[in-house]
């Protein structure tokens, strides 16, 4: 039994996600909520709001005990890119990419 949990549209680049999420794959769910406490990257609150939908799932809705839950899998893909020009000297454009990334995290229950 697996219980998943997705963000969408996190105007953050998966890269920067990525770096965050290798840190509590597959680890336990307790000790994953303490690395995401102490990591200082603004990815750590987007995951953590993640991680603690996905044990909600996984309790409320296939009745799971969140003392043997682990982070089974956490991924970021990534989502639409923003285009945005600023402006440069002599008339010309500057493109700015502001990208955004889908940010999934699955627990399952440690045999």
């Amino acid at each position: 039994m697996e219980a998943k949990s997705i963000a969408k549209y996190v105007r953050m680049s998966s890269m920067k996600v990525g770096v965050v999420l290798d840190l509590i794959r597959g680890k336990n769910v307790n000790e994953a909520f303490a690395i995401l406490k102490y990591t200082p990257k603004d990815a750590a609150e987007v995951i953590n709001k993640v991680l603690k939908s996905a044990v909600a799932n996984a309790e409320n809705n296939l009745s799971l005990d969140i003392n043997n839950l682990y982070v089974a899998e956490a991924y970021a893909c990534q989502g639409p890119t923003l285009k945005r020009f600023r402006p440069h000297a002599q008339g010309r454009a500057f493109r700015i990419k502001k990208r955004t990334s889908h940010v999934t995290v699955v627990v399952k229950e440690r045999a």
